[in-house]
Parts: C-alpha cells; structure tokens; sequence
C-alpha cells in the first residue's frame, strides 16, 4: 500500500514539474495567417476554406534557416468520416485557434530549445485529412467536401519561399503524427522546392506506422489506408518510387517509402507507440469486447499476455525500421515508452526529466544529427527497462479508434 501511495505522489511530482515546465516555457503564441490566395488554386480545406499555418520569425543567425512542421491529427478514410471532421478545426480553417502555443521544437527560447530556436519556425494546420497527399480536381457536390491536401502542401510551400525561405541556408521538414508521416512523404519534394545550396534535412515524429496485423490477426491498418489513398486520390501524389513497384496504398507505410527518399531523414518513435498501440495492433474492430481498454489506456495495467503481445509488436516495429537498410544520411532514436508525439511538448523534447537514450534528450541527438556534430541511431531495451520514460496515461474518452 505504501509502495503504491509513493508511487502516485511520484507521479504528481512530475505532473507538477511538467506543469511549471510548460508555464515557463510555453509563453509564446503565434497568430495565424489564413492563405486565401490558395483558394483561387483550388488548395482548400475539406470545407473549403483556406489553408493556414503559424510563422513565427527567426533572428540572428537563425534569420535564414526554417524548420517547417505539420501539424497531426489522423486521417479520414471516407465521406462520413470526412463529413466529421469537416466543421471542425482538423476539416475547416474557420474553426482553428488563432493564437498557437510554440513549444518544444517550435519553442523560442535557447534554454528550451538550443539547436533551433532562433529559427524561422512555422506551423502548417492540418484540415485535409489526408497527410497532405490528396487531390481530386472536382469537388463533390453532394457533400461539398474537398479532397486537395496535395495542392495545400504546395501553395503553403510557395508562399513560404516568397516569405524568405527561397534565402533558406538551412531548412527542416518535420511533423507529428500524420504530420510525421507528411514529412516523409513530402521530404525529397521539399528539397526540390528549395535552392539548390540549402541544408535541408526531415524529422519525423510518431509517423513511421507499420503495416502489420492487429489481434484478431486482421490487417486493419492496411485497409484503412488504402480506404485513405482511394478517398483522396493519392497515388499520383505518394513517392513514384514505391508506387511503381507496388500497390500505391502500401506506400503510404514508411517501410516501403523511407529507403527510397534521398534527403537526409532522422525517425523519432517510440516502440510502443501508443496511437498504434491502440489503433493498428488493438484496434476496437479486432477487440469487440473491449479486453485491451485497460491496458490502452496506461502500460502499467496491460496484462502478461497483453505484455508479451506488445513485445512482439516492438519486434515487428524494430523489423519495419531495420528494413530500410543501413545509412550514414538516416538517424532515428527509438525509446520503449508509451507515448506519441515527443518533440512538441518540452517536457519530453528538451528538460531535466526528459526521456534519454544514450544519456541524451531528444532535442540534443536530433540537433547533433542535423549540424553533422554527431550521428544519431540508437534503440532502446524492450520495456519497462527505461527509467527516464513519461509513458502516457488516457483518459476512457480517448480510447476511440479508427
């Protein structure tokens, strides 16, 4: 009992902790700008509105480098599903706040922030659902919904270069989620956009999803995606690369794309990623009597079966990663936590109590990795062998799944 009442002050401590983190560190907010000049190029949101994203000026001798993140928040595989996001702030820029908190990699403040603070940062809003891949010329009348996150992705980039970027001496592609998978589908098309003299480099946070089967021994995932690819039109728009070899909704798993980008490439993941914990290996499809949801919602109650299955999927994960082969270019830091998305939050991308691999933060393997200080290729021990883990804890309202 007693263990247990230490163990929940510990956790307390920490929430503490991370909360005056954020308080110190999350002081900036940076307005939107709407691009309604995007609207004329047909690069629109699911409803029609314009695209948008946050920039955040860079000073000093940041004043020429950019870091470019997406922004996450899944996907849609169909016309409910996009119906369902369409008035809100992942389908409509008319519902997005118009003041943003930078924090993490975004941050601008060297002490939270070291390798890229003074940078010009930008944030690009997601309301596509589609990683920014989709582009069906017509729109569909009975819904009103448009399928263009290619052309967004395009306009945005653009306007951007029209900005300062075209000075760009360094550049970063980055993102979260199905932003993260955006930066790798979207990095060697990034580079092309950019001078010819530009450093340019991608990060990928939580985007490297894996193609594999779920619990009830289905592929899921698989016809999701491909739910996803057909929806929006993709395939013109994925990496010819993978397309020209294989079905064009596989190419949008890293495994069958990432080997093929030329750009340098760094992968930020967790082994245990709690989004594909709870999406691709347990979804509620393939666990109709809801046996995962403990387990989903925090690690430390999974069961010893549910444990064992989770290692296998870390195998799974480490045998998707492992595939690309190996390269000089690549870099990846892969922990055991439970998490998702670990580079906008300061208290997981740059803090005293950090995650850490190799006795470095996130923040420091990626920032040595893109100047070329150090390279970076590091994963952790199966769970729970890693002390320095914030693993994730959910409430019951987030365990819905795709």
């Amino acid at each position: 009992m007693d263990r247990m009442k230490n163990g929940r002050l510990q956790q307390w401590l920490r929430i503490l902790v991370s909360m005056l983190i954020l308080l110190r560190s999350e002081g900036l907010f940076v307005d939107i700008t709407y691009l309604q000049s995007a609207v004329a190029k047909g690069a629109v949101c699911l409803d029609g509105s314009p695209p948008a994203y946050h920039l955040d000026r860079g000073s000093g001798t940041g004043i020429n480098s950019w870091l470019v993140h997406f922004e996450g928040g899944g996907w849609c595989n169909n016309v409910t599903s996009c119906l369902a996001r369409k008035n809100t702030r992942l389908g409509s820029s008319k519902y997005m706040d118009k003041n943003l908190a930078f924090s993490g990699i975004l941050g601008n403040r060297g002490q939270f922030n070291p390798d890229f603070y003074n940078w010009n940062r930008v944030k690009i809003r997601y309301c596509d659902g589609s990683s920014f891949t989709g582009d069906i010329a017509a729109g569909n009348r009975a819904t009103n919904l448009h399928f263009r996150g290619a052309r967004i992705f395009l306009a945005v980039i653009e306007d951007l270069l029209a900005k300062g970027m075209k000075n760009a001496e360094n550049a970063i592609l980055s993102g979260c989620s199905a932003g993260g998978l955006s930066s790798i589908l979207h990095c060697d098309s990034f580079k092309a956009l950019l001078p010819m003299g530009t450093k340019v480099k991608c990060f990928s946070d939580a985007g490297y999803f894996i193609n594999t089967k779920d619990v009830s021994g289905a592929q899921h995932i698989a016809a999701y995606f491909n739910d996803v690819v057909t929806t929006h039109g993709s395939a013109k728009n994925l990496p010819r690369s993978c397309t020209s070899k294989m079905k064009p909704s596989l190419c949008f798993f890293p495994q069958y794309t990432a080997q093929q980008i030329q750009t340098p490439l760094f992968l930020i993941n967790a082994a245990y990623d709690s989004w594909q914990i709870k999406n691709i290996l347990a979804p509620d499809v393939a666990d109709p009597q809801r046996a995962w949801s403990k387990c989903k919602l925090d690690i430390n109650n999974c069961s010893p079966t549910e444990l064992r299955t989770m290692q296998g999927f870390r195998l799974n994960f480490i045998n998707a990663l492992t595939q690309l082969g190996a390269s000089t270019s690549r870099g990846f830091f892969i922990n055991s936590c439970y998490a998702h998305c670990q580079t906008e939050m300061q208290e997981l991308w740059f803090g005293r109590s950090t995650p850490m691999l190799n006795n470095k933060t996130i923040a420091k393997a990626v920032g040595d990795w893109f100047y070329d200080r150090r390279p970076f290729q590091k994963i952790d021990c199966p769970y729970p062998c890693d002390r320095t883990c914030r693993n994730r804890v959910f409430g019951p309202e987030e365990l819905t799944s795709i």
